[in-house]
């Protein structure tokens, strides 16, 4: 098959659009596409200090790697990458290698925030003692990490690597929880102290369409899962999205543009409250303590308890 553009040979069919794209116009298309969207939303501007969020998976690899190249040269801009180390044996090692390399290629500082450093404790012992699912405790630890490290580093912006797939997810999601005020977040009114603002530039492009990107420009991809990655609700919720798509293409795209529409409606029934202080920590949450902080109490006391029960049998 031709591509719709030019004679070369197709090397991607985008049903959304019905248009077949060779390797040269399927490139331009996505890095107009990233462009245009860091543009809309002003994600990144002269003076700005942005921190990526670089697990080392093929969607993170891929946002530090044409970031810098999109904006190599730009003195007036400044990037970095957070790698979150939640300790996860055989998983976390492969993929903190992988960000190594990938921040020395394109000559930006690399940070490694551990949650053993900062809660004692390893995703691994937490799933073991826990009561709750393992994403449970990522989710809130890993937002909680990324934050922390980006203010700690003077950054302006905390770049992730959300794609279309992560975001029709997650506003699906919202809605089948009813979860209105998380709903009302992703689109953040306004700046709040102590928390870096968020940015992602691949939130209007299929994870498809990463991936590709990324084996074309031959970045470094690894395509491990994560072995925690089996949250009940999200995997219903991403299934029953990916059929949608196949049977009636374009219907992510519509996820989102409905859920724009909408956010000027969410601005007023949920307006965005002022932050407090965590007790402990003194990071921001609307509560008394922070998410993370209430965690890492629970953890404590279960960890406590089967330390006792393990001394008790020794000594029957």
């Amino acid at each position: 098959m031709k591509c719709s553009y030019c004679s070369r040979e197709a090397i991607y069919f985008q049903r959304y659009s019905g248009k077949h794209l060779c390797r040269r116009h399927f490139i331009s298309f996505f890095e107009k596409k990233v462009r245009a969207v860091i543009k809309k939303y002003k994600m990144i501007e002269s003076g700005d200090r942005v921190a990526i969020a670089l697990s080392g998976g093929k969607d993170s690899v891929t946002l530090t790697k044409l970031l810098s190249e999109l904006y190599d040269g730009r003195r007036d801009i400044e990037f970095l990458a957070i790698t979150v180390d939640e300790g996860i044996e055989g998983y976390r090692e492969k993929t903190l290698k992988v960000a190594k390399e990938v921040t020395k290629s394109v000559g930006i500082e690399h940070y490694v925030a551990r949650f053993e450093d900062n809660f004692s404790v390893k995703l691994d012992e937490m799933v073991r003692v826990g009561e709750k699912l393992p994403c449970s405790y990522c989710g809130v630890f890993r937002k909680y990490l990324l934050n922390k490290a980006a203010k700690e580093l003077s950054a302006s912006k905390l770049a992730t690597a959300h794609n279309l797939d992560d975001e029709s997810q997650t506003i699906l999601m919202n809605f089948i929880n009813a979860d209105i005020d998380r709903l009302a977040r992703l689109i953040p009114q306004r700046d709040q102290e102590g928390l870096i603002r968020r940015i992602k530039p691949f939130m209007e492009v299929y994870e498809k369409e990463v991936v590709t990107y990324g084996l074309l420009k031959k970045y470094p991809l690894i395509f491990d899962e994560c072995p925690y990655s089996y949250f009940p609700v999200r995997a219903f919720v991403r299934d029953f999205i990916y059929e949608l798509e196949r049977k009636y293409p374009g219907r992510k795209i519509s996820i989102l543009r409905s859920f724009e529409k909408l956010s000027e409606c969410l601005k007023i029934t949920n307006p965005q409250i002022e932050l407090n202080r965590c007790n402990i920590c003194g990071e921001p949450t609307s509560q008394k303590l922070c998410q993370a902080c209430k965690l890492v109490g629970e953890l404590k006391d279960k960890i406590e308890i089967e330390y006792n029960q393990k001394i008790f049998l020794s000594k029957t």
